[in-house]
């Protein structure tokens, strides 16, 4: 006989079945004695057949049931027959629900292949890629035929979020913009002044800062920084509003999440680019025109008789034409993440993240196709 605690198991031999009688409660308080003295419990000789009796119990949790599992498991993997009798059916589930929760699956290792692993995760990339990319373009649609039925009903447009936005993307942002596009003047003029001057062509500074910055750098830059700034506030903003559940309360009253939260930003923003991507030109080019006069000594005077010279209002429209357009995916892409945030914090630091790397990658892959449109059609 072992005992321990409150519950026992009393063992007998009839004929050459081997006896064991599980009596008392069989709970959490005794299972860890128990199971100390059921895995030195052996038969003296090899028995016919074992039989379990669970009759004697007065009562049996989780643990007890484990114990048991284990000694009847423990019994089989060394050759014996184990049959449970007297249990009742309340214990009978629980030994059942017990051995299915134990039950492991052997581990399958499959040999490494680092060229199928590459594939793998290739394939995997290729088709998260693909969902992402349709869902965007559902998401865009979705806001086109809101836009389509604010138009029939202009009174439905939020203009003071749209004169709240304007500000914030618009005229917060001039002094970084202004103060970053300045310096790319001024590094573009210095790198330039110093390749030109061996070749005796310092006047040509003018031509390159001024097709550059005007066709693509100026946009290019503000639209980087603006995805940076902006595209990831509204992802942000958004994303706490899910967070806090106010975007449900919103389809609770009735409200359309993407004429309240998206039509305003995307206005804004769509009015904004423009124009600060006319006054980081500008800036640029003054920029470049102090570097000039400090390396060159091309005055003020020069400079602009020479970007007279050097570019014409389409080279100028050129580069403003993108500035819509990337207002347009920037402003889209912030506020597709931005309701994609779930329930955490952390879901909204992961797609805010995600929201400025999607930005600037489609800002920069538009600006390379307007580009081979523009040679196309000899811009």
């Amino acid at each position: 006989m072992a005992a321990a605690g409150i519950g026992v198991i009393r063992t007998a031999w009839d004929g050459d079945h081997w006896l064991l009688a599980a009596q008392g409660r069989w709970d959490l308080a005794a299972a860890e004695q128990l199971d100390t003295a059921l895995s030195r419990l052996t038969p003296e000789r090899k028995p016919g057949q074992v039989l379990l009796d669970l009759s004697g119990l007065s009562g049996m949790d989780t643990a007890g049931a484990l114990v048991l599992d284990r000694l009847i498991e423990r019994l089989r993997a060394e050759g014996e027959t184990v049959a449970v009798v007297g249990a009742t059916p309340a214990q009978c589930t629980l030994l059942r629900d017990v051995r299915r929760a134990v039950v492991r699956h052997p581990d399958v290792s499959t040999p490494f292949h680092p060229f199928h692993d590459l594939l793998e995760r290739v394939g995997k990339g290729a088709f998260s890629l693909a969902q992402d990319a349709y869902q965007l373009l559902s998401f865009f649609g979705l806001v086109f035929l809101t836009i389509a039925r604010v138009a029939r009903d202009p009174r439905r447009f939020r203009w003071t979020a749209f004169f709240f936005h304007l500000e914030q993307v618009g005229l917060n942002a001039l002094p970084i913009i202004g103060l970053l596009t300045f310096l790319i003047g001024v590094v573009l003029a210095y790198q330039s002044a110093d390749q030109l001057r061996r070749f005796g062509a310092e006047i040509f500074v003018v031509n390159l800062l001024g097709i550059g910055i005007l066709r693509e750098l100026g946009v290019l830059i503000t639209s980087i920084i603006v995805a940076g700034r902006s595209g990831s506030a509204f992802t942000a903003q958004i994303g706490t509003m899910k967070v806090n559940q106010e975007v449900d309360a919103m389809q609770v009253l009735g409200l359309d999440p993407i004429e309240m939260l998206v039509l305003p930003r995307l206005a804004a923003l769509f009015v904004a680019l423009p124009l600060v991507s006319f006054y980081a030109d500008v800036v640029g080019l003054f920029g470049g025109a102090v570097m000039s006069y400090a390396t060159l000594d091309i005055t003020l005077g020069q400079f602009l008789r020479q970007l007279q010279v050097a570019v014409s209002p389409t080279t100028l429209l050129v580069g403003l034409i993108k500035a819509p357009v990337f207002a347009m995916v920037i402003s889209l892409v912030g506020c597709f993440e931005g309701l994609n945030v779930t329930g955490s914090a952390e879901s909204v630091g992961k797609l805010t993240t995600r929201s400025v790397v999607e930005s600037i990658f489609l800002v920069i892959v538009l600006d390379a196709l307007f580009s081979i449109l523009f040679s196309y059609l000899k811009i």
